[in-house]
């Protein structure tokens, strides 16, 4: 098991654990299986960060990984 800091932005929010700053995952969790254990829709998550740099859901989290996750943002 490793520990990252997870973080899930705007309408991500309402699937944050409670322990989401020491969230503890198994070795070799990418980050399209992290989303799919948390219970987030496919195509929810537009935009990962993984220490402050874009990253794609194909990236294999590693032990003090900080994880920021958000969804497709409108506007205009």
């Amino acid at each position: 098991m490793i520990k990252i800091d997870l973080n899930l932005f705007v309408t991500l929010s309402k699937y944050l654990p409670e322990d989401s700053d020491c969230f503890e995952v198994s070795d070799n969790t990418s980050v399209e299986k992290l989303i799919s254990d948390l219970g987030i829709e496919q195509g929810s998550v537009k935009l990962i960060f993984v220490n402050g740099k874009k990253q794609d859901h194909r990236y294999v989290l590693k032990n003090g990984d900080r994880l920021g996750l958000f969804p497709p943002v409108g506007g205009g």
